[in-house]
């Protein structure tokens, strides 16, 4: 599958100069809400995302992502993964389990995000449902922006990742963009940062 072009088709792999949620710089940006926009690519996506982890034996009880930008896609891999799908959100800056949604204890659950940069948000969803007492057997997504290392790649873990290296990461490629932090960001010079993601518009 050549995800990539899935992106470029929908106009979804944007070139310019973009501010991340992490507050760094970066000169491309996946729009993961144009390529989802399309039901039929959610499922394709994520059908493929979801033979992924079943070829790896993963049993998986209940798929949970980060509101905003992971609802889609993780709602679209519950789906093919036969499982019930909840999302978490941000109240006052901290992530919460809301809606009536609920996890019992031992529960296998799977975070989903869109796209895995530093993987911060999944982060904090996971450590919300761990206060619950789930277990979190995985992590998720259709993109890697190549800071964390996922199953089948053979990229390392840098610095930045947040997620856990204890567990795995899947997801159906890497994109390898600059990422500059603020102060020291080139395209500062000519341009100012845009944020053209769910956060902070």
């Amino acid at each position: 599958m050549d995800v990539k072009k899935i992106y470029e088709d929908a106009n979804a792999l944007l070139s310019g100069h973009f501010l991340l949620s992490s507050g760094n710089h970066t000169d491309h940006y996946l729009q993961s809400a144009k390529v989802l926009e399309n039901p039929k690519n959610a499922e394709i996506l994520c059908a493929a995302l979801a033979l992924q982890i079943k070829d790896a034996g993963l049993k998986v009880d209940c798929v949970c992502s980060p509101a905003l930008g992971g609802i889609l896609a993780g709602y679209e891999l519950a789906r093919a993964l036969g499982v019930r799908f909840i999302f978490t959100e941000r109240v006052n800056g901290v992530m919460e389990l809301r809606r009536g949604f609920e996890v019992s204890k031992g529960e296998k659950v799977l975070v989903c995000e869109d796209i895995i940069t530093t993987g911060g948000s999944a982060l904090e969803s996971a450590k919300c449902l761990e206060a619950f007492g789930a277990d979190i057997v995985a992590f998720g997504a259709l993109a890697n922006r190549g800071f964390c290392k996922r199953v089948g790649s053979s990229l390392e873990a840098k610095k930045e990742c947040k997620l856990p290296l204890s567990k795995p990461l899947f997801a159906l490629a890497d994109f390898i963009f600059n990422m500059y932090p603020p102060e020291a960001c080139p395209l500062c010079v000519t341009s100012k940062a845009y944020k053209p993601g769910s956060r902070g518009n």
